[in-house]
């Protein structure tokens, strides 16, 4: 009888994002040492969570963000997304707003100083302009 391995969180994004991270974490340190070092009592569950065995448990982030010297907002956020649920979603956006991370800040800083801190409006052409520099 053959057993088929559950993994309903394989196709997230914090599943990708986790697979990258580690891989340029390589060199310097390993999955087992990210775990430990993000406070995985065990070590495995980190392959469990890379692997969408499971999901990222929203007080791991932290640690886990700090292991693997990325931004815990947007850690945060990939986790909120597993979580599937739009009513968290939903009291987190109302109570905090847009979760902003340390990238997205230094976009919005260079903004208001191209603007000359006039609070631009995002015109048509803007988002154009935006939407170019990615490709899109």
């Amino acid at each position: 009888m053959k057993t088929t391995v559950r993994r309903p969180f394989s196709h997230t994004r914090l599943t990708r994002f986790l697979e990258k991270r580690i891989l340029e974490l390589r060199p310097r340190k390993s999955q087992i040492e990210i775990a430990a070092e993000a406070g995985f009592v065990q070590t495995n569950m980190l392959a469990m969570i890379k692997n969408g065995s499971t999901k990222l448990p929203l007080d791991r982030v932290p640690g886990l963000a700090k292991a693997l010297e990325c931004d815990p907002r947007h850690l945060f956020l990939l986790a909120m997304e597993q979580l599937g649920n739009e009513t968290n979603a939903q009291a987190i956006a109302e109570i905090f707003g847009a979760i902003v991370t340390r990238n997205e800040v230094a976009w919005l800083e260079e903004i208001r100083t191209a603007s000359g801190h006039s609070d631009p409006s995002l015109t048509v052409r803007a988002r154009s302009a935006i939407k170019a520099i990615f490709g899109k």
